[in-house]
């Protein structure tokens, strides 16, 4: 009887190993969110005003904010309230490279996450409303993705937020907001010169939320 050929057992045993290797990253991936879902709910449980949601963003919702990203335009992308990084890894999945990342987050353990997931990048412990402060050393950026909880602050302090942002912006550069509110905008209207747009509702995250966009020419 002749001798089993080896090169079969090799690629049997590579095709195993990849089998073994991706059924492995899928099971950390999942205990990854798993832990992020955890850390959120603990979070709004001890500060519901402060943390807003009880999940985090789903990859529909993540996916649509960073799609408005031009990652053509130069300068940082500054990323408001960045959790635990669900919206951070879809702006490095759209090809915002991670050392253009600034991200700035209250939560001191939601930044010691975002510092040993991505070590490349500017993590800022601080309130994202005192934006001129905190961003003076990084304007004018290409871009401003917030996922703050707006509605739970007053309009006159969202629509500083908003005109303290476009302030530290490239012209035309986008500040991106996710909302809950099915209808109207986060504020009580675009400052002059605004321009604003909205993505349709995103019925794949708890609960549906939708997207605005404002840019200043």
């Amino acid at each position: 009887m002749p001798p089993p050929y080896t090169g079969d057992f090799e690629r049997i045993g590579g095709t195993l190993r990849r089998q073994m290797l991706l059924q492995t990253s899928v099971s950390v991936a999942k205990r990854a969110l798993r832990l992020d879902e955890l850390r959120f709910i603990r979070s709004w449980l001890e500060q519901p005003l402060a943390t807003g949601a009880v999940a985090p963003s789903s990859k529909a919702l993540a996916r649509t904010m960073a799609g408005y990203v031009d990652c053509r335009i130069d300068g940082p992308v500054v990323e408001l309230g960045s959790g635990t990084g669900a919206v951070t890894e879809a702006l490095v999945e759209h090809g915002v490279e991670v050392s253009r990342l600034v991200l700035i987050e209250f939560n001191p353990e939601f930044c010691r996450l975002l510092r040993a997931r991505y070590p490349e990048a500017v993590v800022m412990q601080g309130d994202a409303y005192a934006l001129q402060r905190l961003l003076r050393d990084f304007a004018p950026a290409a871009a401003v993705v917030s996922g703050l909880p707006l509605m739970t602050k007053p309009f006159r302090l969202r629509n500083k937020l908003i005109a303290d942002a476009l302030d530290l912006m490239v012209p035309g550069a986008p500040f991106i907001q996710f909302t809950y509110a099915m209808v109207g905008s986060p504020i009580t209207k675009p400052p002059p010169g605004v321009v604003a747009e909205v993505s349709r509702p995103i019925w794949m995250n708890l609960p549906p939320a939708r997207v605005w966009v404002y840019r200043r020419g």
